[in-house]
């Protein structure tokens, strides 16, 4: 909804209120907004469904698709081509020294992610539709000196089982209200597999598939390098704040 469109709802609002109770007025027009907000989102269930199948179908992508943009001992970063934006799909992967449901709990939406996370700066839920399915904005840090400013996203997020694990994927949605000191970034289809290895249960073998569009005037190498070796920090930084779990 563009600022147009909702200037004249609110002040068709206030108009419908005025012949409401006089208490009932605020509460009323800001009844209102939040649905009319609401209507905007996509169908949860639909998104969700569409939203995991997407990361299924790159979780079966051919190893020849895929090109190694960054390896260590512990964790590998692949790339390739996105089909959703000018840009790449990041692969990543790694072996996380605890159990599924801790891993995954310190990745998706919620109070363990900001205590761990050194690129998230803020995490506000914006709407529940059910314990595993909500709508989120988050902040981040500036990148690379300040060359990547901070950017601001609105994803919707959805964890589920997969096979003996869980897999927690989101995707940017188009919400209309933005704050001025941050570039607002999308998210397209991305998402984090987490099963336990076959021969040592009490870890987990963590997948991840992002494709996120900074937006702004980035080089498109500067945007790489910063992927690939957030990437990395990512898998370091989660098993530290498990290990002090």
């Amino acid at each position: 909804m563009d600022s147009f469109l909702r200037s004249l709802l609110f002040r068709s609002l206030l108009v419908e209120s005025a012949m409401a109770p006089k208490g009932e007025k605020l509460i009323h027009v800001l009844k209102q907004i939040h649905e009319k907000q609401m209507e905007a989102l996509p169908d949860a269930a639909v998104l969700a469904t569409r939203l995991k199948n997407t990361l299924i179908q790159y979780h079966n992508l051919e190893d020849e698709k895929w090109r190694v943009a960054k390896k260590t001992k512990d964790v590998t970063i692949w790339r390739k081509p996105s089909e959703e934006f000018n840009g790449y799909l990041f692969k990543a992967q790694g072996v996380i020294d605890d159990v599924v449901n801790s891993v995954i709990d310190h990745i998706r939406p919620g109070p363990c992610r900001l205590d761990w996370d050194s690129l998230m700066t803020s995490l506000d839920i914006l709407e529940h539709f059910e314990e595993n399915c909500c709508v989120m904005r988050y902040t981040t840090a500036g990148q690379l000196w300040n060359i990547i400013s901070p950017r601001e996203f609105v994803d919707f997020s959805y964890t589920v089982g997969y096979k003996e694990g869980l897999l927690s994927c989101g995707i940017s949605l188009d919400w209309s209200e933005k704050r001025s000191e941050f570039v607002r970034g999308y998210n397209h289809p991305c998402g984090w597999f987490c099963v336990p290895l076959k021969d040592s249960p009490s870890r987990s073998l963590l997948t991840g598939y992002i494709q996120t569009d900074l937006r702004g005037m980035i080089p498109q190498s500067a945007v790489d390098t910063a992927m690939a070796s957030t990437l990395i920090n990512f898998y370091g930084d989660l098993q530290k704040a498990l290990q002090k779990a």
